[in-house]
């Protein structure tokens, strides 16, 4: 059972007429729709209204709001990142709106210009004792809502747009509404023309699998808000709640937008989902609730589930697993005969696998460099293993491209994922965290070999979680949790904004956050960074709104 609570009703017929017309307006760059922002999971915003290197060294850059929701704790975790939807437009006007969901069980839906809360839901929890099945709870084996919600998400490469440009966005300049003769608003004239933007619908890509707006089964993907334009069903988003059910609602209202689905078993540890092509994927680890340590996949047209099971031990890092542009998801794995395997979308049969020596730490992180599609994930020993996804290397008994060299220092990568960006002369970057730092490596080719060089080491953050790139500036955040497992808190989380080709900070929150973020993380765009907190608090940071 689920109640709902909900301070504004909409007309879905109000958003079914308007949801594509927002992209007209032109407010900043694409949404935040899934953990690492994309499906490469690389936490890379390309381009912002507001915040560039330049912009960080002036003062304005501060909280802007906070809310406590109402929920419990399970173990450590609290709130998992935002997922964000900007430029939606209903009854009320244009809308940005943030989705959270809170470990006891709870989705949250937050109008992020106004800091409130727009609607919320609680959902039944699963049961405490299972039958058979042996429950740990422990950090490991948390319960309750233990991965973020997410929004469709398009596996094509988005393009590189690096550096410091702004971009239309957030105090953009205005567009007039008058349109062509015969053609009504140029909101209108657009939405007839497809091109309807992100009012809940992902952005137009290049076409391939996983395209917004051109789905690989043609008009499954719409059923489901994939793509702008007359014909699409209202916006939805997604959460996987603690008796293993898939909910799909309205990012209107919070409504059910179709019955539940059975995706998983009940308290199961999972992370990363994300849902592309019309399918849902979420990795387990720690065999909790009985759940199989491996990737799973629902699709969501016939409702049938499929599972890779892990061989070696639970996937690695918080992500969960990472697509190339063609759909292939890359899933390293910790224990045992530690591997990255690539696996075929939907099916999920594997197709390559690369065996490192050791166990990995992160989640992989995929990005496209001269013209191939990389793999980058890290290791317990500090070293960060290049790979060429065109072969991993287990069919062809290849080596790596590249592996850094172990590294005591960096042992033990934080258990969260690798980030990647491009900066605006052509660079390509990737961030590791770890127990005290964020390292920056840069991807070269010296005569055709590629390799990764030390860039720089940031100065010290504690246990930082994943960080994240908004136009060439480097968010990072302690967590503010001790000891070797990162298992006891220790102090408040920090927000830190470091200069992307140095690592020098520009700004930090102080004393700000009062409380520590574990299984949680960063997200952001528009201009405002969110960050979820053990206590269910909301921060939201960014530069003022002029009035």
């Amino acid at each position: 059972m689920r109640r709902l609570t909900t301070r504004f009703v909409m007309s879905i017929g109000c958003v079914f007429i308007w949801a594509g017309a927002a992209g007209a307006q032109g407010r900043g760059g694409s949404d935040w729709t899934t953990a690492g922002n994309d499906a490469q999971r690389s936490s890379w915003l390309r381009s912002d209204p507001k915040i560039s290197s330049d912009s960080m060294q002036k003062p304005g850059f501060q909280l802007l709001w906070k809310i406590k929701f109402e929920n419990e704790a399970r173990q450590l975790n609290g709130l998992t990142p935002a997922v964000l939807l900007d430029r939606y437009i209903g009854h009320r006007g244009f809308r940005s709106l943030a989705f959270i969901g809170g470990s006891s069980d709870n989705v949250f839906a937050v109008d992020t210009d106004l800091g409130r809360i727009e609607w919320q839901n609680h959902y039944s929890a699963a049961p405490a004792v299972q039958p058979g099945v042996s429950q740990n709870r422990s950090p490991g084996c948390p319960g309750g809502i233990t991965t973020g919600l997410t929004r469709p998400t398009g596996t094509a490469l988005p393009a590189a747009m690096g550096g410091r440009g702004g971009g239309g966005g957030r105090g953009g300049p205005a567009k007039s509404g008058v349109g062509e003769a015969g053609l009504g608003a140029v909101t209108l004239a657009e939405v007839g023309q497809g091109r309807g933007g992100r009012g809940g619908f992902p952005d137009a890509a290049p076409a391939g699998r996983g395209a917004p707006g051109a789905p690989a089964d043609a008009g499954r993907g719409a059923a489901r808000g994939g793509g702008g334009g007359f014909g699409r069903m209202p916006a939805v988003a997604y959460a996987l709640t603690s008796d293993g059910m898939l909910q799909s609602v309205y990012v209107s209202n919070g409504a059910d937008s179709e019955a539940p689905m059975k995706f998983l078993p009940a308290n199961a540890n999972a992370q990363g989902l994300i849902v592309a092509d019309n399918v849902a994927y979420v990795s387990t680890s720690n065999g909790c609730g009985g759940a199989a340590n491996g990737v799973w996949a629902l699709d969501l047209a016939s409702k049938e589930a499929t599972t890779w099971k892990s061989s070696a031990g639970s996937p690695a890092g918080s992500a969960g697993p990472a697509f190339g542009p063609d759909g292939t998801l890359y899933v390293a794995t910790a224990g045992g005969e530690a591997s990255l395997v690539a696996l075929e979308p939907k099916t999920l049969k594997q197709k390559d696998w690369y065996s490192p020596g050791a166990d990995f730490t992160s989640s992989p992180v995929s990005f496209e460099y001269k013209g191939k599609i990389l793999i980058a994930a890290a290791t317990k020993d500090g070293s960060i293993h290049l790979l060429d996804s065109a072969s991993l290397g287990g069919t062809s008994h290849r080596a790596p491209l590249f592996k850094t060299a172990p590294d005591s220092k960096a042992a033990g990568y934080a258990a969260g994922t690798l980030a990647s960006w491009q900066d605006a002369g052509g660079t390509r970057w990737v961030l590791a965290p770890t127990a005290s730092a964020v390292v920056a490596w840069k991807v070269m080719d010296q005569n055709g070999a590629l390799s990764m060089q030390p860039g720089w080491v940031s100065r010290e953050i504690v246990w930082p979680l994943t960080p994240m790139i908004v136009n060439g500036v480097i968010f990072a955040a302690s967590s503010g949790e001790a000891g070797a497992d990162r298992a006891q808190p220790a102090s408040h989380a920090v927000l830190y904004a470091l200069d992307s080709a140095t690592g020098n900070p520009l700004w930090n929150s102080g004393n700000t956050i009062g409380s520590f973020v574990h299984g949680g993380g960063l997200s952001g765009g528009s201009g405002q960074l969110y960050l979820g907190t053990h206590d269910g608090t909301l921060y939201a940071f960014g530069f003022p709104i002029e009035h």
